[in-house]
């Protein structure tokens, strides 16, 4: 399997750290307020990553965090922590909205068939692992205690802008807004491993520490969970591309300050969904969420489908448009497996040659598109029906696009079709008629049925009819 990375800016042969297990880690929600579907977008497709390593024979396990503390409206360590700003939007705890959105959150998962991790663990449950990591980064002097904040000292790095080759506006968006000077960093990139009453006499999460009552940055609670779930090494690491930086770039520069050795191989970034006016937020025109689509009438599955048609390295635009098309492509597609007959036997040499173009299209750097288009070619090959269930049955593990289950309530759902002998003759008649391209025949055996309220519908799968 080859995938891009984003630290050395090109496609690499996946090989993990141990034969037995892909350690994968997952930048979880900050749950004080619905997730929109651009947020989803990113989990979507580090869904199918993960689905597509167990598909490919690997044993995977997958940690998230939620960030239920410590995540600022700015994410340059100013302004108020973004569980507080939810927690006085609605008159509630912080401890309410946090259990509240992270529900809200699985729910709209489980719409879109996005698999829970392996282990999900809540930023609140590890202060003494970031107090820990901040001792001891403090200890090996990458790191100083100024006006009442720890901060990591990015002048000890010998290279600290690992994602230098984006471009800056992918690096800025969301990052950057609202960034005041901090009078107490050394350097203008350090970050906050951990910040004291002196700042925020309003936070609501507090604790105990060496350097006073408080509470930890953001990006700390990533190292330290994935530390203390994977260990002292990891294969890949996920997350928006609006995470690179500074986000991800601090977790690699406190990790392996702390660790003293590289902490992570591949980076795997999912680009932004973007609206016709620019990048989605929770801030700007409608709040596009997945509760909203189903009022609207789309199935979840429907933006599942859209997301998995462009591949996860482009900007996706988002308008209700596109997602119309998306929809009539997946209702198609449903109605076209719906005519698969579920009788027959399996044509194992025919299910791997069709298994393989599909496997081809997720080593190829996760090509969700192709992936997609080898569900087509499913249903063009010259094999039984038996063999093409199987093949969508397999494939539908990775997308997740329930194909099977939703053809068999799209099959359920049509009227029954009447049975007649003597007027099915007719119709099979009429068939032959036009095979042979006797089409006086034919017109003739269709005015006889109209002539006696029978309607001859015309279909890719044969003639149909029914009584008007």
């Amino acid at each position: 399997m080859y995938l891009y990375n984003s630290v050395s800016h090109k496609k690499e042969l996946f090989v993990p750290n141990h034969p037995d297990i892909v350690k994968m880690y997952t930048c979880g929600p900050t749950v004080y307020h619905y997730a929109h579907i651009g947020n989803l977008r990113s989990y979507i497709m580090e869904d199918v990553l993960e689905k597509a390593l167990r598909y490919l024979g690997y044993k995977v396990k997958r940690v998230m965090n939620i960030t239920d503390v410590g995540h600022l409206a700015s994410d340059a360590d100013t302004g108020e922590d973004k569980m507080l700003k939810g927690a006085k939007r609605e008159n509630k705890t912080v401890m309410e909205i946090a259990k509240y959105y992270t529900d809200c959150f699985f729910e709209d998962c489980g719409k879109l068939n996005i698999k829970t991790p392996d282990v999900v663990e809540p930023a609140t449950n590890c202060i003494d692992e970031y107090i820990h990591m901040v001792s001891t980064l403090l200890e090996k002097e990458f790191a100083y205690f100024a006006g009442g904040n720890v901060y990591f000292d990015t002048s000890k790095l010998e290279k600290y802008y690992v994602f230098n080759d984006h471009k800056e506006e992918d690096l800025e968006v969301g990052v950057r807004e609202g960034v005041e000077e901090d009078a107490n960093k050394r350097n203008k990139n350090d970050f906050v491993l951990w910040f004291t009453k002196s700042k925020f006499e309003d936070q609501a999460l507090k604790w105990d520490s060496p350097w006073g009552v408080g509470y930890p940055g953001w990006h700390i609670e990533c190292s330290c969970i994935s530390l203390k779930h994977l260990g002292e090494d990891m294969d890949i690491h996920c997350g928006g591309i609006d995470n690179a930086f500074p986000h991800h770039t601090n977790e690699i520069a406190q990790s392996e300050a702390y660790l003293g050795h590289k902490w992570c191989n591949y980076w795997f970034h999912v680009h932004h969904l973007n609206t016709e006016g620019g990048k989605m937020s929770k801030s700007k025109g409608e709040f596009l969420t997945v509760s909203l689509l189903e009022k609207k009438g789309y199935d979840p599955l429907v933006y599942r489908l859209f997301c998995l048609q462009s591949h996860y390295r482009r900007n996706l635009v988002f308008s209700w448009e596109n997602l119309d098309n998306a929809k009539v492509t997946y209702e198609k597609l449903i109605a076209k497996i719906a005519t698969l007959e579920e009788e027959g036997e399996v044509d194992t040499e025919a299910f791997h040659a069709l298994k393989q173009r599909f496997e081809t299209a997720l080593n190829g750097d996760l090509n969700t598109s192709l992936a997609v288009t080898a569900v087509y070619d499913v249903l063009k090959a010259k094999c039984s029906d038996a063999t093409k269930r199987a093949a969508l049955a397999d494939f539908d593990y990775v997308l997740g696009l329930n194909l099977l289950e939703a053809a068999k309530k799209y099959k359920d759902a049509q009227p029954k079709e009447e049975v007649d002998p003597e007027i099915d003759a007719l119709v099979a008649a009429r068939t032959a008629a036009k095979k042979e391209k006797n089409w006086a025949e034919a017109d003739r055996i269709r005015d006889e049925l109209k002539a006696r309220g029978i309607e001859i519908i015309d279909t890719p799968q044969g003639a149909k009819w029914k009584r008007v």
